[in-house]
């Protein structure tokens, strides 16, 4: 007895909702409970962070105050001063985890990342130019940062060209483009003055520390406009993990499909690195371990956008907690914790034969 489903039928885990109108929509039963879970992890580590610092604050006074049954001091300290910075965590997490996905599906490469493949290094890039040449302030280096990305995004999507953007290309010239800017971020330092260079360095390790609401805002912005433009495009992107081919004869417009996600992944990420520094792997892990949560292939955007925002959260808690009184940035976490995740992803590609 043949056991093949017919092509339209659901697959396990997967529940087909119509509704009255005709429209038909399959829901991953798995996925949306991992999202819930996230999101769940999420809340109670966002309270355990504000309530955290100088002046502890127990997690029901922290609710009660985010609902405005605070006292004077109590609303100060977690609206002007805690919140921004743990609500810029929650977005540069998720818009680095949306935008590694979005690139891990478009090369179909796990090391497919923005900070492998030279995004990240290409906002540094724009950062170390206002921060040395032209010792601008704040709002310099943030638009430093993000034009540098956007410039970078369109070189390596550039040089990539080739009757159409391959994933194996893409990740090999992006490599290749990421070694080149790290070694125009370490001239630039070089060439600064003592006090330009300590500030390069101290924006080049990735800190949510002195957060504020002028940090939040811009990001939120581009955030609310681009994150559900990407979810969008969910479907197209999962067809698109089954080659061009595949995807053309599906009907979806190849080339128009990645550019734009490949735009909004670059921006996204650009915009993460103004405004909190490039915070290393994280674009790359969140989507993998995401995947790995849900057993689902696809993009798993959603997923990876909330694991994004916790690895962050938790990468601050241990910045600031683990190491007694000296406090570390959380790209310094992140990165020893990716560089770990690396060396295992290499090694499980390698054993499978896929590098």
């Amino acid at each position: 007895m043949s056991t093949t489903k017919p092509p339209g039928a659901a697959r396990p885990g997967r529940t087909a909702v119509r509704t009255p109108g005709g429209l038909s929509l399959r829901l991953d039963v798995r996925s949306g409970l991992v999202v819930l879970l996230l999101l769940a992890a999420l809340c109670a580590m966002s309270v355990i962070l504000i309530g955290r610092g100088d002046f502890p604050m127990a997690p029901g006074d922290v609710i009660a105050t985010l609902l405005g049954n605070g006292t004077a001091a109590q609303e100060f300290i977690v609206q002007d001063l805690r919140l921004p910075r743990i609500l810029v965590g929650l977005l540069v997490g998720a818009a680095l985890g949306i935008g590694g996905a979005v690139f891990q599906s478009i090369s179909r490469n796990p090391l497919g990342s923005p900070d492998v493949i030279g995004f990240g290094q290409g906002a540094t890039v724009g950062a170390l130019t206002a921060i040395v040449v032209f010792q601008g302030g704040s709002a310099a280096v943030a638009g430093g940062a993000v034009v540098g990305g956007l410039l970078t995004g369109a070189g390596i999507y550039l040089l990539a060209w080739k009757r159409g953007v391959h994933g194996y290309r893409l990740v090999l010239i992006g490599i290749g483009v990421a070694a080149m800017l790290t070694a125009v971020n370490h001239y630039l330092i070089t060439k600064a003055s003592l006090v330009d260079a300590t500030r390069a360095v101290l924006w080049m390790t990735g800190s949510l520390d002195g957060r504020d609401w002028a940090q939040v805002w811009p990001l939120l912005a581009v955030c609310a406009v681009l994150i559900p433009l990407a979810l969008g495009y969910g479907r197209p992107l999962r067809m698109l993990e089954m080659g061009d081919d595949a995807a053309y004869a599906l009907g979806v417009r190849v080339e128009r499909t990645r550019l734009v996600l490949m735009g909004a992944a670059v921006l996204l990420v650009s915009v993460a690195t103004a405004a909190a520094g490039p915070i290393t792997f994280v674009a790359l892990s969140a989507p993998q371990l995401a995947r790995r949560l849900t057993r689902s292939p696809g993009p798993n955007l959603g997923p990876a956008a909330a694991m994004g925002a916790l690895l962050l959260l938790v990468a601050d808690w241990a910045a600031t907690s683990a190491f007694g009184d000296r406090q570390l940035p959380a790209g310094v976490v992140t990165g020893v914790l990716g560089g770990c995740y690396l060396l295992w992803l290499l090694v499980t590609e390698r054993k499978a034969g896929r590098i």
